[in-house]
């Protein structure tokens, strides 16, 4: 049997837990549950109550029923390749990476099969300006996976093994 990415199934059940806990906190211990709910945390960092029915800069809102669970199907098929793409992977850091955006997936899908929407709580701005959307965990560990997997992919060239010979 293949030796499972133990790291990467492990980091995405980390993230999957910090991002479930989180939005928990967020909402039922802190009670920043309804639009316009929000506590500022600091100058630059605010926790928004946004129900979020699309996906990233509210691309593909899913409003209804039927966009809701396609929406949810088209993530989880993505999920899927996500785990598939993990077991294959044999460099380490990739493992990881891949298990940053799969917990973050799984984490939004879960949202947005039990509530119809993903609960979003970071709001980062400088003054009046916010840079970002309001985004969760999830979003950030999706993000990360990704800019890892780029940065790994673009800049980073991994030596090939050296042959010995045999004289």
């Amino acid at each position: 049997m293949r030796n499972l990415p133990r790291a990467g199934i492990a980091t995405a059940i980390a993230l999957f837990i910090a991002d479930q806990l989180s939005k928990f906190v967020v909402t039922q211990s802190l009670g920043i549950d309804s639009l316009g709910d929000a506590t500022t945390i600091t100058s630059f960092f605010d926790l928004r109550f946004v129900p979020n029915i699309g996906i990233s800069l509210g691309l593909l809102p899913a409003d209804g029923h039927l966009t809701r669970w396609a929406l949810i199907a088209l993530t989880g098929a993505i999920s899927v390749g996500v785990a598939i793409w993990m077991t294959r992977e044999k460099n380490r850091a990739d493992q990881i990476a891949l298990g940053f955006v799969l917990g973050g997936a799984l984490g939004n899908i879960l949202d947005r099969a039990r509530l119809g929407y993903v609960v979003d709580f970071c709001d980062l701005h400088i003054g009046d300006w916010r840079p970002f959307l309001v985004f969760n965990v999830a979003d950030a560990a999706i993000t990360v996976g990704v800019l890892v997997l780029l940065v790994r992919a673009l800049l980073v060239r991994e030596k090939p093994p050296v042959e010995k010979s045999h004289a």
